[in-house]
């Protein structure tokens, strides 16, 4: 029942209910996907097929009674291996963290997850710590991406990216601290929200501190919405987070008729977009003007942050690995190992310099929003390149975020931000359109980013690994 592998997590439990189809058969089928898929992809770093089945049977007996447990009872999901999941090691891509140990704890949004039914199929891979834009990493090698396997999937959500996308399971919880969850959407032709820091709270807090947020990775932004309400609201563990949240879903069909959008190619100039994405981009724009939004080219006033935000990401870094002995930084993926280096060297000065760039452009872009209700960018200036390397060949660029200037600044401002999928290039390879809000307004952008794949703009043709 391949064809499985295919619905939305709403399909499969309209499935459930109307007796079409069964979690367990659901499960199988992800997990016979993940059987044809990894070997090309390496998308996963641990499978728990026996531990999915057993959820998933549990699940069906619910189903069969007509008491389904949440909102996702029989989903099949799946967990970025930087979040926590009781019953496993969480090795974050390093050959330093131990399989040993109880392991008998959830993160907060997999507790949830949990709790309202989802079936869990395993853990997907990340760099090191989630510290690039990439996923590769010393332990767990490199992830590829669905529709070209020389290629990158993105990251640092890579592997979460690439399961969604070949049907291993329509959810996944991932992190984002500078794009991790919206870059590997971009090159993989999914969904994904960065929703407002603390929505979604986080535990064990991350060390790259306020800078990182769980979000949704899914096909498309109705599944996002449904599983944004799940994994949102209090949790004892993160003081940051920002208490009850109401629902998203309700207002997902509203459209975007008469919400102010400003569309931004690249920063007033200041990126070179490649002509594919900004075309594509552009289409996308012209489809949210098509269904009554009030379009308009616009720039917001910033500057591009990225030296203060290598001063608070580098620093994060540095503190990750301030108690590594030489033996354990040998092993180290060597960027890592240099961006951490180079945080060391930062003063307290400088680190809270950092902090005052980010607050003024906070506020910039708070003062922005009071004339429009969404900034859109493209999520990316390029498409995929070639696997296993950080930055594209003769770019240039020395830092992932070279290549990314579209996404970090909003995890600086703390905005909720998603990519839809709305073409591919002359290549065959995804691009995303990035629909921004102001802090709280995940709402929002989620009813844009609906629009888009109810008006048929966010259609992408299917990946075949296999075939490249």
């Amino acid at each position: 029942m391949s064809e499985l592998t295919d619905l939305t997590a709403r399909q499969l439990l309209t499935g459930y209910e109307k007796g079409d189809f069964s979690p367990v058969e659901a499960t199988r089928a992800a997990l016979e996907r993940i059987e044809v898929v990894q070997p090309l992809v390496n998308a996963f770093v641990r499978v728990d097929a026996e531990q999915a089945l057993a959820q998933a049977e549990s699940s069906a007996e619910r189903w069969r009674k007509g008491e389904p447990q949440g909102l996702l009872d029989g989903v099949p999901v799946t967990v970025k291996d930087l979040l926590l999941q009781r019953s496993g090691p969480t090795l974050r891509g390093s050959m330093s963290v131990s399989v040993e140990g109880s392991w008998d704890e959830d993160a907060p949004s997999v507790e949830r997850l949990r709790a309202h039914g989802a079936v869990f199929l395993g853990k997907t891979t990340t760099p090191e710590f989630g510290w690039k834009g990439v996923t590769d990493s010393p332990r767990h090698g490199v992830t590829r991406n669905p529709y070209d396997i020389t290629r990158t999937a993105g990251g640092s959500s890579g592997g979460s990216a690439v399961a969604v996308a070949l049907g291993a399971g329509p959810l996944s919880i991932g992190t984002d601290g500078g794009g991790s969850v919206r870059i590997p959407a971009s090159f993989c032709g999914i969904f994904a929200m960065k929703p407002t820091y603390g929505r979604v709270p986080l535990y064990p807090s991350s060390p790259f501190g306020t800078l990182s947020h769980a979000g949704p990775m899914t096909r498309d932004a109705a599944d996002a919405a449904l599983m944004l309400d799940v994994v949102s609201g209090e949790d004892w563990r993160d003081w940051s987070h920002l208490g009850p949240a109401d629902s998203v879903r309700g207002t997902l069909a509203d459209g975007v008729k008469g919400l102010r959008i400003a569309y931004s190619p690249s920063f007033g100039g200041q990126v070179a977009v490649r002509p594919a994405v900004a075309a594509a981009v552009r289409r996308a724009v012209g489809a949210l003007a098509g269904l009554g939004a009030f379009v308009e080219e616009s720039d917001p006033d910033i500057a591009d942050p990225v030296e203060a935000f290598h001063t608070l990401w580098f620093s994060g870094a540095a503190r990750l690995l301030q108690h590594f002995g030489p033996r354990q930084r040998e092993a180290l993926d060597p960027g890592l190992r240099e961006v951490a280096g180079t945080g060391a060297r930062h003063s307290a000065l400088e680190y809270l310099a950092a902090v005052d760039v980010r607050m003024d452009l906070g506020r910039r872009m708070a003062r922005f929003h009071t004339s429009y209700d969404l900034l859109v960018t493209p999520t990316l200036p390029i498409t995929a390149f070639e696997a296993g390397a950080e930055v594209p060949a003769h770019s240039g660029h020395r830092r992932w975020t070279g290549w990314t200037p579209f996404t970090y600044p909003f995890n600086m401002t703390q905005q909720p931000a998603a990519t839809v999928p709305c073409g591919v290039d002359e290549d065959g390879l995804p691009v995303g359109v990035q629909l921004i809000g102001a802090r709280h307004a995940d709402a929002l952008v989620l009813r844009a980013a609906h629009a888009l794949y109810e008006s048929g703009a966010a259609t992408i043709p299917p990946p075949v690994p296999a075939a490249r």
